[in-house]
């Protein structure tokens, strides 16, 4: 297999070329690439394999189905629409299958009661709906602030639901990955402190990306994303991760995942363009879109990626020779994780020449590629698309943190 492409970075000479890449439906495909892209006609272009919107696999971790369901503070079936209240109130958008629902039910309760606040309202997700219809039922029910608990899907749909509203929203760590409360430092292991947050704590304003799919019959959505996108081989590694075994060890389940999408992993073709700079071509196996960049075990993903500054953080997977994979978990659990925290390894990582992994920075990026290839948000599958156009909402969602978190590292 021939080198992969030397992917331009901020320092590209040709970034100040503007070439914009047409969003429109009829459009099919990016303009103006060089010779190294895929055929701009083919890059969007519908193949033999057809998705529907309606195929998109949703959070396996959900029980039940049917559309979203309110409950009681004992459990019991409530009319989805509540009265008004006269004081301020809660409500609480909850994955039954990660938490012990009438111990976390009872804590709210508890806790917004010695708050001075009314009694909260209570939602279940269900495999039909993950949180976004909750949420927003419970947004038309006029309630004061949204807490989430859930695994990162569960946190996902209700993060798009509230991105832009202004509502304060508040993560009970729950699940396995726990992602965004990861990279926010929140208490993982401290349910009521993040509960007692939503009553007294900060808000702090953070970013959300949302990325627009277009499907192989050119159909397009849109999604919202708090901790990264993914195109290629992260997203078929995630869809073919043991769900039973994710949920008998945890994240490092990943793994297996891992080893079974590497047997087939093949590079493929994208074309791109972050912000309004020229088109690029490049051979990866796979493209990151990163609102933050931190993995559990403390593993840097994406050096410097901060949930705060406004701007998306962009890696490119593409490692070379027989080697190439050696390079990439190198760069990713040593250079990135170990190295960088010290003066002296970040001297010999300005003189290492590597593109295994390479980065970029920037407000949006749109993606294409032919044929169409698997997708993952926040770590949930979402079925293949011909393209995929990311970008940050700056300041979108508002966090609650715990009255005087340290977020000066955020």
């Amino acid at each position: 297999m021939a080198p992969a492409p030397v992917v331009p970075g901020d320092d590209d000479p040709g970034a100040g070329e503007h070439d914009p890449v047409s969003a429109a439906a009829d459009a099919p495909g990016p303009r103006g690439a060089d010779d190294d892209s895929p055929a701009p006609a083919d890059a969007a272009a519908p193949d033999d394999v057809i998705r529907q919107p309606d195929d998109v696999a949703p959070d396996s971790s959900a029980a039940g189905a049917g559309e979203a369901r309110r409950v009681d503070a004992q459990g019991d079936p409530a009319p989805l629409a509540a009265p008004r209240g006269t004081g301020r109130r809660a409500a609480l958008v909850y994955n039954p299958t990660k938490v012990s629902p009438a111990t976390l039910r009872a804590k709210v309760v508890a806790l917004s009661s010695e708050a001075g606040w009314d009694a909260p309202l209570f939602f279940e997700t269900t495999v039909d709906d993950l949180g976004d219809d909750a949420t927003r039922a419970a947004v038309d029910d006029g309630v004061d602030a949204v807490l989430v608990a859930g695994g990162d899907g569960t946190v996902r749909a209700v993060a798009e639901t509230l991105t832009d509203t202004g509502m304060p929203l508040s993560i009970i760590p729950s699940g396995t990955g726990n992602l965004l409360a990861r990279n926010l430092n929140l208490p993982l292991t401290d349910p009521d402190a993040m509960i007692r947050a939503t009553f007294d704590g900060d808000i702090h304003p953070t970013d959300a990306g949302v990325a627009r799919l277009r499907r192989p019959d050119g159909t397009t959505e849109e999604h919202g994303f708090v901790v990264m996108a993914g195109m290629g081989l992260d997203a078929a590694m995630i869809a073919n991760t043991n769900s039973q075994l994710k949920k008998t060890v945890g994240w490092v389940a990943y793994v297996d995942g891992a080893a079974r999408s590497l047997v087939k992993a093949q590079p493929f073709r994208i074309m791109y363009q972050l912000d309004d700079r020229r088109l690029h071509g490049a051979r990866i196996q796979s493209i990151l879109f990163a609102n933050c960049g931190t993995l559990p075990a403390g593993i840097s993903l994406i050096p410097g990626a901060s949930i705060g500054d406004g701007l998306m953080d962009v890696a490119i997977i593409q490692p070379t020779g027989p080697f190439g994979w050696l390079g990439v978990w190198r760069k990713v659990a040593w250079d990135n994780s170990v190295l960088r925290r010290f003066r002296a390894g970040r001297r010999v990582l300005e003189r290492r020449r590597d593109s295994s992994v390479r980065y970029l920075r920037g407000h949006e990026i749109e993606t294409a590629t032919s044929p169409a290839q698997p997708v993952e948000l926040d770590g949930d599958e979402f079925g293949e698309a011909t393209r995929i156009h990311c970008r940050i909402v700056a300041g979108g969602l508002q966090l609650v943190v715990p009255k005087g978190h340290d977020t000066s590292k955020l």
